[in-house]
């Protein structure tokens, strides 16, 4: 087996783009030095294979999909599952406990001296391959050194630096900034928008598998209705013209593909912010069209944040630290605020109270009072 894990390296590369499970692998065979071709599991009669035993990672991947875990979250899991595997010298993982695990955790935090979420995340990854791939129950890990989490306020902008970053931006990514801004959205939710999911009647969008793997509904801005009436007029064009050419397809959710053969070429399931060049599926030979980069609009709001010379780190997420910011400021309840961005705990809602800006009917510096003058209360 632990030749086998050693296949993690290439599943996470590979993972970039999405591919079936069942499809061939080449692996090296130890001793041989041949390059061979296998099916799932090790090849009869190689060195260092089990006989018609799936890989690790091929187990761990399949245990992920079984239980509709994010490829996100499948690809960070299996990333960790190779490290754990490289710092114990590639020792079967089986054979390894719960001081093991502890070790690799601790070398995390006190060496390479990461975040208390990245470790949190590898130390749900070594779980979830211990409990859910290989059946094995890890005691508690007492000696785990666990960093500290800090309290973060979010970094959220004014509404003179909004205008001011947006006035920067044209095109398509200037769009998408209105939408993370005037609907809550998250970058992933809004590339990833399909045009059946605006509903420009009653100004609503809805978010399909959003944060959590949730759905949930929020509005559509009137500020962008032409723009984006607009732009999706241009990508209807684009799409009339990948039909001509035998394109126009897209990835459909699930085994939607299945049930619904002909629904990848229709256009209430293209992307609302399709990229701009094709891709020919490995698997169906289809010529598809994905999603809008997120790195496109990453680098146009960095450029723009810097143009308008804002003296604050600003990301697409700034964006929806602004909008939730400014729904409160403006009196919005704290309870609307959670549905629209899709907390499921309000406690994650309520930081965006600290960071409120009342004006002068809020809490006044004592400082200013003595600009002012002011005297003590002689009672």
């Amino acid at each position: 087996m632990a030749t086998s894990v050693a296949s993690l390296v290439k599943d996470v590369e590979q993972r970039a783009t999405p591919r079936l499970c069942g499809l061939a692998a080449r692996a090296e065979i130890a001793g041989g030095g041949a390059a061979r071709v296998r099916e799932g599991g090790a090849l009869p009669g190689s060195p260092g294979f089990r006989r018609h035993r799936p890989q690790l990672g091929d187990r761990a991947r399949a245990a992920m999909r079984i239980r509709h875990m994010s490829l996100r979250t499948e690809k960070a899991y299996l990333g960790w599952m190779r490290r754990y595997y490289e710092f114990h010298g590639r020792r079967d993982p089986a054979d390894l406990g719960a001081e093991h695990v502890t070790a690799f955790l601790n070398a995390l935090a006190e060496e390479r001296g990461v975040a208390a979420s990245t470790q949190n995340q590898a130390l749900a990854a070594l779980l979830f391959l211990y409990r859910q791939v290989l059946g094995q129950s890890l005691p508690w890990l007492d000696d785990l050194v666990r960093p500290k989490t800090p309290d973060r306020l979010p970094v959220a902008l004014t509404r003179d630096e909004v205008r001011s970053v947006l006035a920067h931006m044209t095109g398509t990514p200037r769009v998408m900034a209105t939408l993370l801004y005037g609907s809550g959205l998250r970058l992933l939710e809004c590339c990833r928008l399909r045009v059946k999911d605006v509903d420009f009647a009653r100004s609503q969008i809805t978010v399909r598998r959003g944060k959590g793997e949730k759905d949930r509904a929020t509005m559509l801005p009137n500020v962008v209705r032409n723009d984006l009436t607009a732009h999706l007029e241009r990508a209807r064009g684009q799409h009339e013209r990948d039909l001509v050419k035998g394109a126009g397809c897209v990835e459909l959710p699930g085994a939607l593909a299945r049930k619904l053969p002909s629904a990848g070429r229709e256009w209430p399931w293209q992307w609302v912010f399709p990229a701009t060049r094709t891709y020919t599926h490995p698997e169906t030979g289809q010529l598809r069209r994905h999603h809008l980069h997120e790195t496109v609009v990453q680098q146009a709001v960095r450029r723009a944040a810097s143009d308008a010379a804002i003296p604050k780190r600003v990301t697409c997420h700034t964006f929806g630290h602004s909008f939730a910011t400014h729904l409160l400021e403006d009196g919005s309840d704290i309870r609307t605020v959670q549905e629209l961005l899709g907390h499921k705990d309000l406690a994650t809602t309520m930081i965006y109270t600290h960071v409120l800006n009342r004006g002068p009917a809020g809490v006044r510096s004592p400082a200013d009072r003595l600009a002012r003058g002011g005297r003590d209360d002689p009672s």
